[in-house]
């Protein structure tokens, strides 16, 4: 239950803390314009680019999008393989920039699908960033929502059976302080791109009182201004975390 001065505190934060993505659309966008799906996806990674930098302008402390789904191998091998090979490359080249830019990189989800060369990378590159505070990049890879607290339930079960905690300690917080990401801020804003109105899998326990954003713009067109839109649209939402509406206005005529 949040109390009074817990909910005057979530209020008078407007400003998203963690910002979540579901970057959709960029085989549409390929199709469209009658390249290959792959094509796509490297196009992508300039919006990636660009809404990295906004968020550091913003001031946003955890970034995290959805890079490849736990379903994504579903899709035709050959494009899962050219996957592969582009997020070998974008973590060998942006590395270096992130850390300049002292952003941490924290990869989230079950990389033991992935190659050797891949898992060695992912490695590096948290090593080389895990000290930088400015913002927490991370990147869902072989992800999926329901895996990540089907895992943490595990790891609690773990504890009981060798008598480390007991049943009766078992709630909600504990839960939540195993899932991915229970060191970071809980997701204030969900962005989907792409037109699809769906979670599609993704942080389902961390997204409990996100906000959700849904547009059309193909994830390739979705750039500063797009994003800033997004922004916009979060910080004029009436959010009231288990209180009323009453209860919230009251809160921001204090503030004037």
């Amino acid at each position: 239950m949040v109390n009074t001065s817990e909910l005057e505190a979530l209020v008078n934060d407007s400003k998203p803390k963690h910002v979540a993505i579901i970057m959709d659309g960029n085989g549409r966008w390929a199709e469209q314009r009658g390249k290959i799906r792959i094509k796509g996806h490297h196009e992508g990674v300039k919006s990636v680019r660009q809404v990295v930098t906004s968020a550091l302008a913003i001031g946003v402390e955890s970034l995290t999008l959805f890079a490849f789904s736990s379903e994504n191998w579903r899709r035709p091998e050959a494009e899962v393989n050219m996957l592969m090979k582009l997020f070998m490359t974008v973590l060998s080249r942006e590395v270096k920039k992130l850390h300049k830019n002292k952003i941490r990189l924290n990869i989230i989800g079950d990389i033991s699908a992935f190659s050797p060369a891949i898992q060695t990378k992912i490695a590096e590159a948290q090593a080389l960033t895990m000290n930088n505070t400015k913002l927490t990049l991370n990147i869902a890879a072989n992800y999926g929502g329901q895996s990540d607290i089907a895992h943490a339930a595990k790891k609690i079960a773990t504890a009981v059976k060798s008598g480390a905690i007991s049943l009766d300690q078992i709630d909600d917080k504990m839960l939540g302080q195993h899932v991915e990401m229970a060191d970071q801020p809980a997701v204030d804003l969900m962005i989907r791109t792409g037109g699809d109105h769906r979670i599609s899998n993704f942080l389902l326990w961390q997204l409990a009182y996100a906000e959700l954003y849904f547009t059309d713009i193909l994830w390739p067109d979705f750039d500063h201004d797009a994003f800033e839109d997004a922004i916009f649209s979060f910080v004029n939402r009436e959010r009231r975390f288990g209180g009323t509406g009453e209860q919230v206005r009251a809160i921001l005529t204090k503030q004037q």
